[in-house]
């Protein structure tokens, strides 16, 4: 089997030389590995220390485009070049390379498509309280809407199976990592996890600027993939909870209609009507969302035959 190993760099000339030298030579059931580097608009040295440590695969940006556009280049890099397996890691050496052994290992036994690495989060030392929540909560909310457990839905140190990149399409300009997981629920790809301890911390997060800039990107690609995914849950339970507040002014006025004391409540009626049409709109929003899953479910499986033959799969 042949693995790649890609690390998307944004000026690591710092640390890349650590994550390269770490990086294993021998795996079991691995018969070649090679190392691609995504360089996502580099300013500094990060390409010229990537080929004096040998790394011959180097795609590169002429500016920044952010961590997921380079994680899908380095994933078609990838399966063009025949990869059947491929493991993502990061420039910042903040993940174990010399664990990418036991990253690969149930895609090579043939028990997951999808091994995401769990920092366990509770224990970094350098995570805020506030962080440490944030990953829960949103770990918890991404393996509900993807039908899975994993403790640690927002980890990049993970590996895929040639298979299960076929199936999945990054569409997000943030992070791919919530996103892929949902759709690999969604499409019944298995996942694993594996538990792992990060190396010290080398410089701050380059993703956002700000822990609630980092809620505020990972709560919209979670609501969007719910929407793509689990239309009836998003606009269901929204236009229950409005259809249940609109009874609530509309029996008010009702009751006070029919005492005869109804002309001084008309504000009644008209709030329950203005949320009774919101319920309407929510329900008819999850009709049209229904159907486009439906049609983009079609619109997947050509795309994958496209792929497939586009990767000689």
């Amino acid at each position: 089997m042949k693995l790649i190993i890609q690390v998307p760099c944004l000026n690591e000339e710092l640390t890349l030389a650590a994550v390269l030298t770490s990086i294993p030579t021998k795996i079991p059931g691995i018969t070649s590995i090679e190392v691609v580097v995504i360089d996502d608009g580099c300013s500094d040295r990060t390409v010229e220390i990537a080929r004096a440590h040998g790394v011959q695969h180097i795609i590169r940006h002429a500016r920044t485009m952010g961590l997921a556009r380079s994680f899908k280049d380095g994933i078609d890099y990838a399966l063009a070049r025949g990869a059947d397996i491929v493991v993502n890691t990061d420039g910042d050496n903040q993940y174990p390379q010399e664990r990418i052994s036991d990253l690969v290992a149930p895609i090579v036994d043939g028990l997951a498509d999808i091994v995401i690495a769990d920092r366990q989060t509770a224990t970094v030392a350098h995570f805020s309280p506030l962080k440490r929540r944030v990953q829960r909560i949103g770990s918890a909310v991404v393996s509900r809407a993807a039908e899975t457990r994993l403790p640690d839905a927002a980890s990049g140190f993970r590996a895929y199976s040639a298979h299960s990149l076929i199936h999945l399409n990054i569409i997000t300009q943030f992070s791919y990592t919530m996103e892929t997981i949902i759709q690999a629920g969604n499409k019944r790809l298995r996942i694993a996890s594996l538990s792992i301890a990060t190396n010290p911390k080398t410089r701050e997060s380059r993703l956002f600027r700000s822990p609630w800039q980092h809620v505020r990107r990972s709560a919209y690609a979670i609501m969007r993939s719910y929407i793509m995914f689990k239309p009836h849950v998003f606009f269901g339970v929204i236009g229950a909870l409005m259809f249940g507040a609109a009874a609530v002014p509309i029996v008010r006025f009702l009751t006070f209609f029919a005492r005869g004391e109804g002309d001084g409540h008309v504000q009644s009626l008209i709030l329950g009507s203005a949320l009774l049409v919101g319920s309407l709109l929510a329900f008819a929003l999850l009709v049209i969302a229904d159907l486009q899953r439906t049609n983009r479910i079609l619109l997947e499986d050509g795309l994958e035959r496209i792929k497939r033959m586009q990767y000689d799969r």
